[in-house]
């Protein structure tokens, strides 16, 4: 039996550039999920923006938005398009 999925966007926003190499390796973790991915680095406010765009079971979401968001200096919210 197949899982169903949500689409959603996470957005992170990093402070704290020691734990970028951190929020790369988890991403990685969840690659076969992950429909496409934006990053933009905002120096004036020392800070990067990162958009994941994602198809996966709503579990695998929040574990993903939850992982990256306990790192030191770095927030992750998701939001979900609406069902069918």
């Amino acid at each position: 039996m197949q899982m169903e999925t949500r689409v959603a966007v996470i957005a992170i926003l990093v402070k704290n550039r020691d734990s970028a190499e951190n929020v790369n390796h988890i991403l990685h973790e969840y690659d076969t999920y992950i429909i496409g991915r934006m990053g933009i680095p905002y120096r004036q406010k020392e800070i990067s923006i990162i958009n994941i765009a994602i198809d996966a079971p709503q579990n695998i979401i929040n574990s993903l938005a939850g992982k990256i968001g306990r790192l030191d200096g770095v927030n992750a919210k998701a939001v979900y398009a609406p069902e069918n």
